[in-house]
């Protein structure tokens, strides 16, 4: 198993840059998942590490030697695509001993690579089955499987997931966060738009930006209670994260946030004397609103309620902004439409951003 480095990489077709100065360091045993929206160069940047794509610029190490100019098949790396990819007129040991036979491993060798990985990814029963005869969570089971019988330095899943519905995705990523247990050692990377798998498998994110590389590295909850910007801010949480236009009227260890046409928003981002009457955007996300009898952050009236059962998602349309405000709260709260919510939220709660960035990060 190895680490590998990305040293000022860059992606560019023509004139049109993808991926602009992608600085990152992967220990061994880490799984690192890429995220961000369309278009942001998630897939390409995984395609860059395994060889299927050049890179125009900057460097890129497999366990400290430069593997820029090395061909795909010697890198020691195994991709398991967003496709299946398998051979339906092979069985699914025939599927799994492919790679090896080709590598002229001896049959003992590919007999016990095939036994190991059928057993951690519970396959024993379906060897001699072809792929028509398997679900679609099967199937993906058996290209893991395909990359874990060869062994390599680094795995790389680009949207493995993406093909099956919501309850094998959801059996599927359990099977894949065990997988990584029984493989504590391996290094992977894993590329997804879904966000619940980022924060349920990763040891640590990088979100990418369109055009701008890297907004954020990070464990899960450091991006989800410490984003640098607003932009990672409101991509890692789902519904996103409101932002509130507002101005400081108080700083110190507590920071008073006039809002915006609303009330006054309290928070633990410490300020300086100098910061008073700073422009800035105070970000609260909606499972962190409070409803409240006074001294109300945000009042207005519910346009829309989704009642989920274990939480009730309430809309609100903000005067003189063209993006609403959403509060979850837990629990059901039935004929709020059409009502007055008064909020507020705990002074810990709330992030403050100037000029996009957050003001923790000064």
């Amino acid at each position: 198993m190895a680490d590998l480095k990305l040293t000022h990489v860059e992606k560019a077709y023509g004139e049109v840059k993808i991926l602009k100065d992608i600085n990152l360091d992967i220990k061994q045993g880490e799984l690192i998942v890429f995220v961000g929206p369309s278009g942001c160069g998630k897939s390409t940047l995984l395609r860059m590490i395994a060889g299927l794509e050049s890179i125009t610029s900057g460097v890129l190490e497999i366990d400290g030697q430069r593997m820029n100019d090395v061909p795909p098949a010697e890198r020691g790396i195994a991709m398991v695509f967003q496709s299946y990819a398998l051979y339906p007129h092979m069985t699914v040991r025939d599927n799994m001993a492919f790679s090896l036979k080709i590598a002229r491993k001896s049959p003992e060798e590919i007999d016990k690579a095939i036994t190991r990985a059928a057993e951690i990814l519970q396959l024993t029963p379906y060897l001699d089955r072809l792929p028509k005869a398997l679900s679609g969570g099967q199937r993906q089971r058996v290209a893991i499987g395909r990359a874990i019988v060869r062994d390599p330095k680094v795995y790389l899943f680009d949207e493995p997931l993406s093909n099956l519905d919501a309850a094998l995705r959801v059996a599927t990523r359990i099977e894949i966060a065990q997988l990584k247990e029984n493989m504590p050692e391996s290094t992977m990377i894993y590329v997804t738009h879904d966000q619940v798998e980022a924060m349920t498998l990763a040891s640590r994110i990088v979100v990418l930006t369109v055009g701008e590389g890297i907004g954020q590295v990070g464990t899960p909850l450091e991006l989800y209670e410490r984003p640098e910007n607003e932009f990672v801010a409101q991509f890692i949480g789902s519904p996103a994260m409101n932002l509130l236009d507002g101005e400081i009227v108080q700083t110190g260890a507590e920071t008073v946030v006039q809002i915006d046409g609303g009330g006054l928003a309290r928070s633990t981002v410490p300020t300086e004397s100098g910061d008073k009457g700073l422009k800035v955007r105070a970000g609260i996300r909606p499972e962190d609103f409070i409803p409240t009898d006074s001294d109300a952050i945000f009042s207005g009236e519910v346009e829309i309620t989704e009642a989920l059962g274990e939480v009730t998602q309430l809309y609100f349309r903000r005067n003189g902004s063209d993006h609403g405000l959403i509060a979850k709260l837990p629990g059901i709260h039935a004929n709020l439409r059409r009502t007055t919510v008064s909020l507020t939220a705990a002074p810990e709660k709330v992030h403050l951003f100037h000029n996009g960035r957050s003001l923790l990060y000064r």
